[in-house]
């Protein structure tokens, strides 16, 4: 069946996941559902703890067995030492058949590819997988199906009842021994655990997992006693140099810093740059020069921001340090100086749902005027790939991407016009991840090219001197330079599905035809 991308999925994976194909941003706008919840044992005469010895007993007393699903957030990123431990531990108790439902997995979990050969691991839901999970996915080598979801889409899938988390593990860095848990203070502090907030308001078991256990009440807590049933203290749950990094650098790439300027150009030339203006921007390069020269205008022309939100670095904490910005709004820490910045009173922790679940009564990202993002493709019909590689292998995660993509008033897609000797802007995505009715504009070191959907973003640009160009001349100049690349061979068979925001299908990831493992 073909979607409203244009991509054809498979009628036997739509009866296989009982889902429908995309069809459109708002298709399900108005919808009404009624919410799920979860198991409840309740705690009336208690011994005034919930600490287990390890995590071998908090298994066997949250009935651990085979087929289960289990919840994990990414608030550690490289640094994660929560999902390895666990996962190894059900793997020597011998329990097979298990699905990850992550906010996202990385390269601190390459150790999980032995758990999917063995069986261990039968499936996996999250944002996007890197590393050698991804690799292995792309082999053909998990059982099941990988079902990759935006931020947004895992709130909308747990909160609806389409995935039910058996158990939650919540990488805590500080905890009490009843179970408030905070994402600072201790050694692996993370800033917030926004992404684990809908698993413990959800999962029928929640665990809290710390090295660092304080004294009760471990106040104002991020997740509450209320919803956690055993604690778990180890020596480390992360690697704190992995976990945020020092505070992100302006890029010195010339490139990038073209791109970052044509980008603040067009913002400030958009209907939408006046007083009280909100924003998100990404981790890039370009993206962070981008924000660094805008808030110089923003001083010049005496314009605040009325928020900031997603995931934070030092340049838009930097917005709130000067007095710039009304208030941050926070899922994720990127760098120290974001980590530090969240005991600032205007510094706001939110969760998941708050910030793009699309089934919920009202989210963040319906309310941003800009947001600055980043791509591994785009092609003619402005749709994007943020997971899969050109090489066909899966190696980015979705993230908000879609999220704030369908959301914002002006997307903007920042992407060299080519990655190495692969270009960026092409003909046909590999995988569409977010459609292109969602994207405004994207520019390239080549060149900046608006969307012809909006005809009143090509109006206020006509006084504007930047390089516009139509987006096939961009593909154009791409082929003239590198060639028109040939088309990675996939088998027929499907190993995973990106699923849109609402949970109907966008595409399928087949298993790459030939794949030909190259070591680290």
């Amino acid at each position: 069946m073909i979607n409203a991308v244009g991509r054809e999925i498979p009628e036997e994976i739509l009866k296989i996941t009982g889902k429908e194909p995309f069809k459109g941003n708002h298709f399900f706008d108005g919808y009404e559902y009624k919410k799920d919840g979860p198991s409840t044992r309740c705690v009336i005469n208690s011994e005034g703890s919930k600490l287990v010895e390890n995590i071998h007993e908090v298994l066997v007393k949250c009935g651990i067995k085979d087929g289960m699903t289990l919840g994990f957030h990414h608030h550690f990123r490289d640094g994660d030492y929560v999902v390895n431990m666990v996962m190894e531990e059900i793997h020597n108790m011998g329990i097979k058949d298990i699905t990850i439902c992550a906010s996202s997995l990385g390269k601190a979990h390459d150790k999980l590819v032995e758990f999917i050969e063995d069986g261990t691991i039968t499936n996996i839901q999250s944002s996007g997988v890197r590393g050698k999970i991804g690799r292995a996915i792309s082999e053909g080598k998990l059982k099941g199906l990988a079902v990759m979801r935006s931020h947004g889409g895992r709130v909308r899938a747990i909160e609806t009842g389409e995935v039910r988390i058996d158990i939650a593990f919540i990488g805590s860095p500080t905890c009490d021994d009843y179970g408030n848990c905070r994402g600072i203070g201790g050694k692996s502090d993370c800033g917030v655990l926004s992404y684990s907030m809908v698993d413990a308001d959800y999962a029928d078991k929640v665990v809290a997992i710390t090295d660092c256990l304080v004294p009760f009440p471990n106040f104002p807590a991020h997740i509450s006693m209320t919803k956690v049933d055993y604690v778990v203290v180890v020596d480390e749950i992360g690697n704190p140099d992995k976990i945020a990094t020092g505070a992100a650098k302006p890029t010195t790439d010339m490139r990038k810093l073209m791109m970052a300027d044509y980008c603040t150009q067009f913002v400030v030339n958009t209907p939408y740059f006046k007083d009280g203006f909100s924003y998100q921007t990404g981790v890039g390069g370009a993206s962070i020069a981008s924000t660094i020269s805008l808030s110089k205008i923003m001083k010049e022309r005496n314009i605040r921001m009325k928020f900031g939100v997603g995931g934070l670095t030092k340049p838009m904490c930097d917005l709130l340090e000067n007095n710039q910005v009304d208030a941050l709004l926070d899922t994720q820490d990127f760098d120290l100086n974001a980590v530090e910045s969240v005991i600032n009173p205007r510094h706001f922790r939110i969760s998941a749902g708050e910030y793009a679940d699309p089934f919920n009564k009202g989210a963040v990202v319906n309310k941003l005027d800009f947001v600055i993002l980043a791509a591994l493709e785009v092609d003619v019909n402005f749709n994007c790939n943020v997971v899969v590689g050109s090489d066909g292998i899966i190696t980015g995660a979705q993230g908000g991407h879609p999220d704030t993509a369908a959301g914002a008033k002006c997307t903007i897609v920042i992407a060299p016009l080519l990655q190495g000797r692969i270009p960026a802007i092409c003909t046909d995505v590999t995988t569409v991840t977010t459609p292109g009715e969602s994207i405004d504009v994207v520019i390239t070191d080549y060149g900046i090219a608006i969307n012809p959907r909006r005809q009143d973003l090509i109006d206020a640009m006509k006084n504007v001197d930047l390089p516009f160009k139509t987006i096939e001349e961009l593909r154009n100049i791409a082929y003239s330079i590198v060639g028109e690349p040939e088309r990675v061979q996939f088998d027929d068979k499907v190993v995973g599905i990106i699923e849109s925001r609402d949970g109907t299908v966008m595409d399928v990831v087949r298993k790459i035809k030939k794949f030909e493992f190259s070591g680290e």
